[in-house]
């Protein structure tokens, strides 16, 4: 029997593994806030497309409206809920699926930033698997009931990683890489938290840093003042993490040791970073319509994620006494640009 995929919060992320998921013959359901994307899905089905016309397809697959969801009491129950709300919504989605489970039935966090301690709050550690969406991995949900993967798909960059939070490798979590491989690079891993963190490292690097400027991540690395800043940003957040004691991965393809040497003021550690992050810019390494998720809320005039993924940087930091004092002053700055303050524009970050 086909296990209950719940997708809760079709976002860009969501609607992509829901929508392939659907289309590899799952059985899923999407639910999601905007009315408008729900009701454009149902009249038209699921719009998919990516770098490669072999990525483009429509998917017919069940969706639902937040109150509709009761009605899911009255179906057979969830056996996965895959959670990728905004971060700050974690807490009430959880708690909005968690009736709907099977008995064995579990939450994926995939999401930005780190919040499976905020689901195990909800449902329990036992019913919690992490999820990360990983450096090859991009997605835009440009219109209503359409979702564009704007990074090239390949098979053998792992994009997609799954890990259980106590790191052994379990039937569930081969069973999610198995559903996600079918359609995306995907693997397994038994170093959950150092991955999370090494991804937030590259979120912090990238997402307030494009909210403030209005620029692709193309543009941003190819800027020399802004690009000096990204580098800042990851090595506060590399030194952070690993004062945590995490065991931190590779970020977006620089060893973390080599990102926190270039931040500091080594100069040959920063001129081969600069000449990594330029390369990135001239090869396909991502489509020149590609901004990260909170540079895509501000044009939405929506509510980023600055303070779950640069805040919440700077709170770990305090708590392990480090500073980072770079990802403090984007905060305050994507802050004003949410209010309306400011408009987007490089020169936001000439001074941080």
């Amino acid at each position: 029997m086909k296990k209950r995929i719940a997708i809760v919060g079709a976002g860009a992320v969501g609607s992509y593994l829901g929508g392939h998921l659907a289309r590899t013959g799952n059985d899923v359901t999407l639910i999601d806030p905007w009315p408008e994307h729900i009701e454009t899905i149902r009249t038209r089905g699921l719009h998919l497309s990516g770098m490669t016309d072999e990525e483009t397809c429509t998917v017919s697959v069940p969706t639902m409206h937040l109150t509709e969801v009761q009605s899911l009491s009255r179906q057979p129950p969830v056996d996965i809920a895959i959670v990728s709300c905004k971060s700050y919504d974690t807490e009430w989605c959880a708690a909005l699926i968690k009736p709907y489970l099977s008995p064995q039935g579990y939450v994926v966090s995939a999401q930005n930033s780190i919040n499976e301690e905020t689901i195990a709050s909800v449902v329990g550690w036992g019913r919690t698997v992490g999820c990360i969406v990983g450096n090859n991995f991009a997605v835009d949900l440009y219109e209503p009931g359409s979702v564009r993967r704007t990074m090239p798909r390949d098979f053998e960059t792992k994009s997609i990683l799954v890990g259980e939070v106590h790191g052994r490798v379990t039937p569930r979590v081969q069973e999610l890489h198995s559903l996600f491989a079918t359609f995306d690079g995907a693997a397994v891993t038994t170093n959950l938290w150092g991955v999370r963190w090494s991804k937030l490292c590259v979120n912090g690097m990238r997402n307030g840093v494009s909210a403030a400027t209005g620029m692709s991540g193309n543009e941003r690395d190819a800027h020399p003042v802004i690009r000096r800043l990204v580098i800042r940003l990851g090595g506060e957040a590399v030194r952070t993490g690993q004062s945590l004691g995490l065991d931190l991965e590779h970020i977006t393809g620089i060893a973390p040791d080599l990102l926190r040497a270039a931040s500091e003021g080594d100069a040959k550690a920063l001129a081969d970073v600069e000449q990594y992050m330029q390369k990135g810019t001239r090869a396909q390494a991502r489509s020149n319509l590609q901004r990260p998720s909170m540079a895509q809320d501000i044009q939405k005039g929506r509510r980023t994620e600055i303070g779950e993924i640069n805040g919440f940087i700077v709170r770990k930091a305090k708590e392990v006494g480090c500073v980072a004092p770079a990802h403090e002053r984007i905060v305050e700055i994507v802050r004003q640009v949410e209010r309306g303050e400011v408009s987007p524009r490089p020169e936001l970050l000439f001074d941080v």
